[in-house]
């Protein structure tokens, strides 16, 4: 999912373990949006990253998003 405010993506590749991304996408900073097939893309110019890792896995970008930290706080996920 993509929070606008924080700027930020979250996945949850496997059950219990929860990840959080800068969605800012390294090419030219245009908000990740699509998510799909283990994947997120970027609408602007296409390059594709792993859900689980952010690691990108087509370009244009040359480098994966950057990671933030998150824990789980009861139901609430909190950026650390």
């Amino acid at each position: 999912t993509y929070d606008k405010d924080s700027e930020t993506v979250y996945s949850q590749p496997t059950e219990g373990d929860f990840r959080a991304f800068d969605s800012r996408c390294p090419h030219q900073g245009c908000a990740v949006s699509d998510f799909k097939d283990g994947q997120m893309s970027c609408p602007c110019h296409g390059s594709t990253f792993d859900l689980a890792t952010g690691d990108v896995t087509a370009g244009p970008a040359s480098s994966g998003l950057t990671p933030r930290e998150v824990t789980v706080d009861g139901t609430d996920l909190v950026l650390g």
